[in-house]
């Protein structure tokens, strides 16, 4: 079996200390093979951070869906630590004046998610804040896709976060950009790329061998345009444990559409 690397960024994974249809971009610096993008280009991203050793550290990505819900990936938070988020970030840091910072009330994983076997799927969890976020124009609530929708090959989408600039460096300290064109579920489950490890759930997009997600950017949005509209479909998951942009190995995301039903479920009982 094809081995994985999840990309939430822990002190044990490596840590060091995305209705407008082209977002700002600005800078050279680098998600894998990405672009600094203008201040809160992406208002509805989140920075997921535990605290360890006195201090607080990024360790994923995230989408504000509700003013006091959060979607990421499960494995961002199925480990016994303490969470908050922050809305409206740019640079981590730095104090901007834009920030909102929240504790959690609840941490919400899917029930079919299994630690060991991340190629199952189900990587998907619900965080729900302990007050609600003030929605401006640093921090707006992310769309979501319509049940069951299924993104053609090459849709145009972008996935965000502060992830690893390179494979083996740094987590970026400002909020970076790739383009990720969808690659459909009949190309990624072929043999020479992701085989029977990705599933109809899932969404698979890049694979050019420079443009991918990596550490700290798991459980972050796959942006992608609709109707033209950006709408998040996908929650960063998973690439290849060869490193984070190899070719024909595209990142894996979560498939939000495929969840839409139990993330309303859950919002409804909560």
């Amino acid at each position: 079996m094809l081995r994985l690397l999840l990309l939430a960024a822990l002190a044990l994974c490596g840590e060091s200390g995305p209705t407008a249809l082209q977002p700002g971009l600005r800078g050279t610096q680098r998600v894998v093979g990405g672009t600094e993008v203008s201040s809160h280009a992406w208002p509805s991203q989140i920075s997921l951070q535990y605290y360890s050793s006195g201090g607080w550290r990024h360790t994923c990505g995230g989408s504000l869906i509700h003013r006091n819900w959060v979607l990421t990936a499960a494995h961002c938070v199925d480990q016994n630590l303490q969470f908050r988020v922050v809305a409206g970030d740019h640079n981590l840091y730095k104090s901007e004046g834009s920030e909102q910072v929240f504790s959690l009330s609840k941490i919400i994983v899917h029930p079919n998610w299994n630690t060991n076997n991340v190629a199952a799927g189900y990587d998907i969890a619900l965080l729900r804040l302990a007050s609600s976020a003030t929605l401006n124009s640093s921090v707006q609530l992310a769309v979501l896709p319509e049940s069951g929708s299924i993104l053609p090959d090459g849709n145009t989408c972008y996935i965000t976060g502060w992830g690893l600039t390179r494979t083996n460096g740094q987590l970026s300290s400002v909020l970076q950009q790739a383009y990720l064109p969808v690659v459909d579920y009949q190309t990624c489950s072929r043999a020479s790329y992701w085989s029977s490890t990705v599933k109809n759930t899932m969404v698979c997009a890049g694979g050019d061998g420079i443009h991918a997600g990596c550490q700290g950017d798991s459980g972050g949005p796959l942006h992608c345009v609709v109707s033209g509209q950006y709408q998040v479909h996908g929650v960063t998951s998973f690439v290849s444990a060869l490193g984070c942009n190899v070719k024909n190995k595209p990142t894996v995301f979560t498939r939000v559409s495929a969840y839409i039903s139990w993330i309303n479920s859950v919002l409804a009982q909560n």
